[in-house]
């Protein structure tokens, strides 16, 4: 009999059978899959972004998914024991823009093969392509996991940490969903968060503005009464179908609650160009570099003021004649022009599928479970970790932050309580 089974060999059943082997359980890892790490092995763009270096207030302010449920959990295992925990497995780490921890070797796989080779070292056994079929708990005997092929495996305890519906191709299908009811949980709603943004517009359609990429800019998303409902700064890309791009996907989960709070048709969106300038501002500088060039055409004066493929589908579509020369170009224009610049109009009509998702939003409800042990409190023995669990955080090393601090913290709780 094991003292702990671990379902999923994502970032937290990972970390989870680290941590309750070190505690002295015996543990079995068990994964549908034909490899363990996948989600990690893509993570960070291919270079496994591990964790964030931020202070736990931000850190915590950057997990918009219950993040508060993460005090707890941190206090067992955070983002500077990940990376403590990494440099003495020998992966030399680098800190870039936004706190964000990589490998030095920029390698998503080196972090992946250390993590195995920890885990081999503390005797876990592993079990891949072994899909688990139901499970019993119990309140006096042990719990047990039946497997696809009917064997049935006891266990004094058992850690979910399935995942949630997003990147299915790395394992995540939503299964562990149906085992959490079953054993008396509630799963919140789910919904894709992270994850492109649809446009219903023309110019989308058109595919004018495809491909380019806007750079820090603020994106902001506001409810049909003209009420500011979020605005995040950064990158953007637009796309075939709407908008991508580290500030989109921040935004994502605003669009999907307000289309629904709001059961509206789409939801308005803006992108200022230029962040912490007023409309004001922008036209006093238009005006001053008209005026200091009359005889030129405004194509020419303007250039590099704003991204040329911006400026040229404006010109066109709020009727500005590019080609006239400074001298004839009225204020109303430059007027429009700033404005559209200041605030410039989106219709977000949804986003992606969950299954494009970079993560789940929903999942089990974290009000029915323990944060210092990660134990159900609905039945003993069971806990849960990672993206199955109605937490998440913005791209940026904060789910992997939570996969990991969850993971660690489940597998150590299962581990002492095992014994």
């Amino acid at each position: 009999m094991y003292d702990v089974v671990i379902i999923g060999g994502g970032p937290s059943g990972l970390m989870a059978a680290v941590a309750a082997a070190e505690n002295g359980a015996k543990v079995l890892l068990l994964d549908k899959g034909n490899k363990l790490g996948r989600k990690l092995a893509i993570s960070g763009g291919g270079r496994c972004n591990v964790t964030n270096r931020m202070e736990r207030k931000q850190l915590i302010e950057h997990i918009p998914g219950n993040g508060r449920f993460m005090h707890s959990p941190f206090s067992v295992f955070d983002n500077e024991n990940i990376i403590t925990f990494f440099e003495n497995l020998g992966i030399q780490l680098k800190e870039e823009d936004r706190g964000r921890m990589f490998p030095v070797s920029d390698k998503a796989q080196t972090v992946v093969d250390t993590l195995l080779n920890r885990i081999r070292a503390l005797n876990v056994d592993i079990r891949t392509n072994t899909e688990v079929s139901d499970m019993h708990f119990s309140e006096e005997d042990p719990h047990s996991v039946l497997l696809k092929d009917g064997t049935t495996i006891a266990t004094k305890a058992i850690i979910i940490a399935t995942g949630g519906k997003s990147v299915p191709h790395t394992g995540s299908n939503g299964s562990g969903y149906p085992w959490a009811k079953k054993a008396g949980h509630t799963i919140t709603e789910l919904y894709p968060t992270e994850v492109p943004i649809t446009i219903d517009q023309p110019f989308i359609a058109n595919k004018d503005l495809q491909g380019l990429s806007l750079r820090e800019i603020e994106l902001t998303v506001t409810a049909p009464n003209g009420k500011k409902i979020k605005t995040h700064e950064g990158d953007m890309i637009f796309t075939h179908f709407g908008i991508s791009g580290p500030a989109a996907l921040r935004c994502s989960q605003y669009v999907v609650k307000a289309l629904k709070k709001y059961n509206a048709q789409w939801i308005p969106m803006s992108i200022q160009l230029f962040p912490g300038s007023s409309h004001e501002d922008l036209f006093q500088q238009l005006v001053k570099l008209i005026k200091a060039e009359p005889k030129k055409a405004l194509k020419t004066v303007l250039k590099g003021f704003a991204p040329e493929r911006l400026l040229t589908f404006l010109y066109k579509d709020l009727d500005i004649n590019e080609q006239e020369v400074c001298a004839n170009t009225s204020h109303e224009a430059l007027r429009k022009l700033a404005q559209t610049l200041i605030a410039f109009p989106l219709k977000a009509n949804g986003t992606l599928s969950i299954e494009k998702a970079f993560v789940t939003g929903g999942g089990v409800s974290v009000k029915e479970i323990e944060p210092k042990t990660m134990q159900s409190r609905k039945t003993k023995g069971l806990y849960f970790c990672g993206e199955v669990l109605d937490i998440h955080g913005y791209t940026g090393g904060y789910n992997i932050t939570c996969a990991f601090s969850t993971g660690y913290t489940a597998g150590s709780g299962a581990a002492l309580n095992s014994k």
